[in-house]
């Protein structure tokens, strides 16, 4: 299915809560552009429908009983699944937030969000972008980032830093590649330098790195 500006996103909510289920999928159904395939109280069972309704986003939350959202990201990136996770939840911890990254998520949402920020937020992360509130992508970047002083730590070159720009507005690998006018294979390779480069993992944490060390939004 294209990318195209106004095709409705799918999403399933996982959520231990009925209350937050009810209240999520009444303001996702009542907008324009947006679809509710289904629910799950935890997340063994929020994997196994993923699998099976094939939503374009997974809401997420992390702690729940009968299956806690890190281990469910983590299967689902295992079992290759085509869903975007994005966390929502109530917890901005140190040892909340970066697992959930590490495991797969490609965002981060507190429940107090603004309903425009996480409709935006949705939208976002069906793409494939980043998407990290203010105050957890703080906490990332004291977590992830190196030391501008550590040894071995290497300035981004010219095209790493282009590659990382356009990661930062969301730009998929192979649009990047036809930007540069370079194959996907080198814009991957270029991933793997700049993450090496800056201590990371993943896109949600080199934009967030990036943003810090003020190579993006300078």
């Amino acid at each position: 299915m294209g990318e195209q500006a106004g095709r409705t996103v799918t999403l399933l909510l996982v959520d231990d809560h009925p209350v937050v289920r009810d209240g999520l999928r009444g303001m996702f159904e009542s907008s324009p552009g947006f679809r509710v395939l289904g629910e799950a109280p935890n997340g063994v069972d929020g994997v196994e429908l993923a699998l099976r309704l094939d939503p374009d986003v997974v809401l997420m939350d992390l702690r729940m009983p009968g299956g806690d959202g890190v281990a469910a990201i983590a299967e689902l990136v295992r079992r290759g699944a085509r869903a975007k996770v994005l966390v929502l939840t109530t917890y901005d911890t140190d040892s909340d937030t970066l697992p959930a990254i590490e495991a797969g998520a490609t965002g981060y949402l507190l429940k107090d969000a603004p309903r425009e920020e996480l409709f935006t937020a949705v939208r976002a992360a069906a793409q494939g972008r980043a998407v990290l509130s203010p105050a957890v992508a703080s906490r990332l970047v004291s977590r992830v980032r190196a030391p501008l002083s550590a040894p071995g730590v290497e300035p981004l070159s010219a095209r790493e830093r282009e590659v990382l720009e356009l990661v930062a507005k969301g730009t998929s690998n192979r649009e990047i590649a036809k930007d540069l006018f370079i194959s996907e294979a080198t814009v991957k390779t270029h991933l793997t330098h700049l993450y090496a480069k800056l201590g990371v993992k993943d896109r949600a944490a080199a934009v967030a790195v990036g943003y810090d060390r003020h190579i993006l939004g300078a």
